[in-house]
């Protein structure tokens, strides 16, 4: 544990520091101090890549080089009159974003950003669910409830659209999803995420290496539930203006906008798990590296170099999300819904069948 907490320790005694001042530290360090930043910057990392890509500036007048932009961008969205359509239904209307960002900050409480602490040490998550990955996909599901009660509630013909799409979509989506991470937990033999990546660890392989097509399908999967491009139907502004937030204003629309980078983030945190090793440095039985455990920092920082490992792997993934927005043509909707059906259902079941195919005949 840290030496800065052990006077808490102390003063609140064992039972109420761990069950109470940690889980409460932990909860306050992820969305105030991971989430909610990475968030924020990660709007401005976007429209600083795509310029890039374009061969434009991107944002370049809120403070040095744009780097309060988001600060900017806050704060008109606090200030910003918060309309509400006169024929819109008012309780539904209200309610919808809300049933959008809950589930996406509630799945943060699973992820395990490092490994679990010995002893009496502080762990890397809030909680470690023993059927943690049962538990993503039922709660990830949770979302489109708020973004076709957002799109029917608004009273807006683009808005309805914008919301019926999403439906189709998730059931085109969620099923081969789903099915895309069978395969990493029958090498695991757990739904527990962090079993997941101690059991990658004593394989001395990351699952990305056998699982490359439950890989692709589940990434694919996330863009489209992340409602990304190409993917991005329900709020294709050529098309439906803004989709199912169309109407909506000020700090109810931040919440789509946190909700839809915050399932991004999600996302490349259990693709990161699931297949790439979590929180493990690559090689991670290669004793030549073992500098990159952080052995040579001061001050006892080594317990930091796991989250930092997990950090870049899901950083890249965020990246690889605002390149495809920058290189892809949007999908037609038909288009959309043949590939979730015609190809990564039957890739998914594929990889499963191969999967334990082999497990049997070779494990």
């Amino acid at each position: 544990m840290p030496g800065f907490l052990e006077p808490i320790r102390e003063a609140l005694g064992e039972t109420l520091f761990f069950y109470g001042f940690s889980p409460l530290l932990k909860i306050g360090f992820v969305m105030f101090l991971f989430a909610l930043p990475i968030i924020t910057w990660m709007v401005l990392a976007e429209r600083k890549i795509l310029g890039f890509i374009q061969f434009r500036p991107g944002p370049n007048r809120v403070g040095p080089w744009g780097l309060l932009q988001p600060v900017a961008d806050v704060a008109k969205l606090l200030v910003k009159e918060d309309v509400i359509p006169r024929e819109a239904i008012k309780w539904a209307y209200i309610m919808a974003p809300g049933l959008v960002v809950v589930p996406m900050f509630v799945l943060f409480s699973v992820i395990p950003f490092g490994p679990p602490g010995e002893g009496d040490s502080l762990s890397f998550f809030i909680t470690d669910l023993n059927v943690g990955a049962l538990f993503i996909v039922a709660t990830a599901t949770l979302g489109v409830y708020g973004i076709i009660i957002s799109g029917w509630a608004s009273n807006s013909k683009f808005s309805l659209m914008g919301g019926l799409r999403s439906a189709a979509q998730m059931v085109s989506y969620e099923v081969p999803q789903a099915l895309s991470i069978v395969g990493a937990l029958m090498l695991a033999g757990s739904l527990s995420l962090v079993d997941i990546v101690e059991a990658q660890r004593s394989a001395h392989l990351w699952y990305v290496f056998p699982q490359i097509l439950g890989f692709f399908v589940f990434f694919v999967s996330g863009i489209a539930e992340a409602n990304r491009n190409p993917f991005d139907l329900p709020e294709a502004e050529s098309e439906l203006v803004a989709g199912f937030h169309t109407e909506y204003t000020g700090m109810r629309f931040a919440f789509f906008f946190l909700a839809e980078y915050g399932n991004m983030i999600i996302i490349s945190a259990v693709g990161t798990t699931l297949f790439f090793g979590g929180w493990l440095r690559p090689f991670p039985n290669f004793e030549a590296l073992a500098f990159l455990d952080g052995g040579w920092l001061p001050f006892g920082l080594a317990f930091i170099v796991p989250m930092i490992w997990f950090s870049l792997k899901v950083f890249f993934f965020l990246f690889v999300y605002i390149w495809f927005r920058g290189t892809f043509p949007r999908y037609r909707f038909d288009q959309l819904m043949a590939l979730g059906w015609k190809w990564l259902l039957p890739m998914a079941l594929i990889n499963i069948f191969v999967t334990g195919l082999v497990k049997l005949l070779l494990l």
